[in-house]
C-alpha cells in the first residue's frame, strides 16, 4: 500500500471486497499476448470449479486481444478468485480481474471513475488498489504502463458509486503518496477534456449580429473595458460593406472570458450581439454534434417507453393517416413518416404518445394489424446505441457447435465433449439433441471436469453390436456359442486421460 501522508485526515470507507453483484462471471484484463485458455484455467481452477474460460482473440489474425472471461459454478468461488488472483503475475505481467457486466452502461457512463496523476513510479496496481479501497468497493483499478511495464505516473480507479469516488477525491487530492503530491479528480474522456480546455483557455472572441455602422473603433471601445486588446476587426466584403460580424483578440484569456460573459446578449444599436469563443470549423462542428446528440438523448429519455417505431407502412400512408391510425389509443405528441430526399416514403415512421401506458396499448393492438394489405410491425423505439448494444449482446451469445469431421459407420454423432455427466447411451436410441452450452459472457469454451481447455474431442465408446434381428434375444448354451461367431465386433479404443467412457451391456 502506498504511504499516504495526510495529517489530520481520518479515512473511513466501505469494504472493497464485498461482492454485491452475486455474479459468477469474471473479466480478466491486461493479459500478456501469449496467455492461453489452458493457463487461465489452471490459474483460476485453484479457486473453485471453473465452468468455462476464454481468451478473446481477433477473428482474422487469432491474436490475443489482451483480455478474457472466466465463469465459475457459484458466486462465492468467483468472489474468492477476484480477491486472491487480482494483480497476480501471469507470464510476467500482472492481470486485472473484475466482475463482468453484460450491461455496458455503468462502465461507459464514467460514474465513479477517477483519474490520479503524479504517481510515484514505485506505486503499482496493487498499491493503488490498496490505497483507494478504503473509500468503497472498487470495480477496476489500473496504473498506466509503457511497453517495458514501467509506470507512466498516472492511473485510474473506478468505484461502484459516485459517492465513494467523491469521498476519495476530497480526501486524497493534493495529498502526498510516497512523498509525491498527487492530483485526484473525476475522469474525463478525451473529447470532454478538449471541450473543457477550449471553454477555459481562449483569447480570440467572435462577435456577430453587428449593425452595418459598427466599426473597429466601436469594438475597441466596447471590449476595451475588460482588458488589453491586441486586435479588433469587422469583416467586410469586396466592396467594403460590413458582413455584420468580427473578431476581438485579447492579451489575456481571463479578460476574454470575462468579456464573453458580460457582452453576450447585450443590445447595441437595437441589435442583440452574440459574443463567444472564436472557433475553427472543426471545433464548431464537434460542438454542434455534441449538442445535437445531447438533445437527442434528452428527447429519448423524455419519451422513454412512449415512443413507437412502425415499419412495413404502405407508400400511401402519410403523417396524417398515421396519426389517424394511432389516435384511438391516446394523446399523440408527435407523428412522422420517414422519407428519402426525394420525398418517397421509406415505409417506416414514429409515433410518440403522452404516456407509456398509451404506447403499450397501441403496441398490443396495432402490431401485426393489416393496413392497406400490409401487416404493421410496431415496437418501442430505441436509440441507435442501445439497439447496437443489444444486438452485440445477442451475437455474443451465439455459439457454433462443432462436429467431428469423420465418424465410424452406424455411430451416432455428438457435439465435442461427448455425453453429459451421468448420461447413458443405449444402442438403438437416437442421439441427444445438440444443445449449445449455456450462455455466458461472449463465446466461451465449455469445459468438462477433468479436461483442460484446448483438448481434442473425446471419443465415444461402444460395446460389440449384434447383427440386425438378434437384438433383444438372450441366447444361452451352444446356441449362444454359435451366434458369437456371427456377431459384428467393434474394436475398443484405448481411453485416454480425461475421456469419459460409457459402457452399456447389450440387450
Amino acid at each position: 500500500m502506498a504511504q499516504v501522508q495526510a495529517q489530520g485526515q481520518n479515512v473511513n470507507g466501505g469494504g472493497a471486497n464485498a461482492n454485491q453483484f452475486g455474479t459468477t462471471s469474471l473479466y480478466v484484463g491486461d493479459l500478456e499476448a501469449n496467455v492461453t485458455d489452458s493457463q487461465l484455467y489452471d490459474l483460476f481452477n485453484q479457486m473453485g470449479q471453473v465452468v468455462s474460460v476464454r481468451v478473446c482473440r481477433d477473428l482474422s489474425t487469432r491474436r490475443s486481444l489482451g483480455y478474457g472471461y472466466v465463469n465459475f459454478s457459484n458466486a462465492q468461488e468467483a468472489a474468492r478468485a477476484l480477491e486472491m488472483l487480482n494483480f497476480t503475475p501471469l507470464n510476467g505481467k500482472p492481470i486485472r480481474v473484475m466482475y463482468s457486466h453484460r450491461d455496458p452502461s455503468l462502465r461507459k457512463s464514467g460514474a465513479g471513475n477517477i483519474f490520479i496523476k503524479n504517481l510515484d513510479k514505485a506505486i503499482d496496481h496493487k498499491a493503488l488498489h490498496d490505497t483507494f479501497s478504503a473509500f468503497g468497493n472498487i470495480l477496476s483499478c489500473k496504473v498506466a504502463t509503457d511497453l517495458n511495464g514501467q509506470s507512466k505516473g498516472y492511473g485510474f480507479v473506478q468505484f461502484d458509486n459516485e459517492e465513494s469516488a467523491q469521498k476519495a477525491i476530497e480526501k486524497l487530492n493534493g495529498m502526498l503518496l510516497n512523498d509525491k503530491q498527487v492530483y485526484v479528480g473525476h475522469f474525463l474522456r478525451k473529447q470532454e477534456r478538449d471541450t473543457e480546455i477550449n471553454k477555459s483557455k481562449f483569447t480570440n472572441v467572435y462577435v456577430k449580429n453587428l449593425s452595418e455602422s459598427t466599426t473597429e473603433e466601436d469594438l475597441q471601445k466596447s471590449f476595451g473595458e475588460y482588458g488589453t486588446i491586441t486586435s479588433a476587426v469587422v469583416m467586410r466584403d469586396g466592396d467594403g460593406k460590413s458582413k455584420c460580424f468580427g473578431f476581438v483578440n485579447f492579451e489575456n484569456s481571463d479578460d476574454a472570458a470575462r468579456a464573453v460573459e458580460a457582452l453576450n446578449g447585450k443590445k447595441f444599436d437595437d441589435k442583440e450581439w452574440y459574443v463567444g469563443k472564436a472557433q475553427k470549423k472543426s471545433e464548431r462542428e464537434l460542438e454542434l454534434k455534441h449538442q445535437f446528440e445531447q438533445n437527442m438523448k434528452e428527447a429519448a429519455d423524455k419519451f422513454q417507453g412512449a415512443n413507437l417505431y412502425i415499419k412495413n407502412l404502405d407508400d400511401s400512408i402519410d403523417d396524417e393517416k398515421l396519426k389517424q391510425l394511432f389516435s384511438p389509443f391516446g394523446s399523440i405528441t408527435s407523428c412522422k413518416v420517414m422519407r428519402d430526399p426525394s420525398g418517397i416514403s421509406r415505409g417506416s415512421g414514429f409515433v410518440a404518445f403522452s404516456t407509456p401506458e398509451e404506447a403499450s396499448r397501441a403496441l398490443l393492438e396495432m402490431n401485426g394489424k393489416m393496413v392497406v394489405s400490409k401487416p404493421l410491425y410496431v415496437a418501442l423505439a430505441q436509440r441507435k446505441e442501445d439497439r447496437r448494444a443489444r444486438l452485440q449482446a445477442q451475437f455474443a451469445q451465439m455459439r457454433p457447435v462443432a462436429m467431428a469431421s469423420t465418424v465410424a459407420p452406424r455411430m451416432p454423432m455428438y457435439p465435442p465433449g461427448g455425453p453429459g455427466i451421468g448420461q447413458q447411451i443405449f444402442y438403438g436410441q437416437g442421439p441427444p439433441a445438440m444443445i449449445p452450452p449455456q450462455p455466458g459472457f461472449g463465446y466461451q469454451q465449455q469445459l468438462v471436469p477433468g479436461m483442460r481447455p484446448g483438448g481434442g474431442p473425446m471419443q465415444n465408446f461402444f460395446v460389440p453390436i449384434a447383427q440386425p434381428g438378434q437384438q433383444g434375444q438372450r441366447p444361452s448354451g451352444r446356441r449362444a456359442a454359435g451366434m458369437q461367431q456371427n456377431q459384428q465386433h467393434v474394436p475398443m479404443m484405448q481411453p485416454q486421460v480425461g475421456d469419459i467412457v460409457s459402457l452399456v451391456p447389450p440387450f
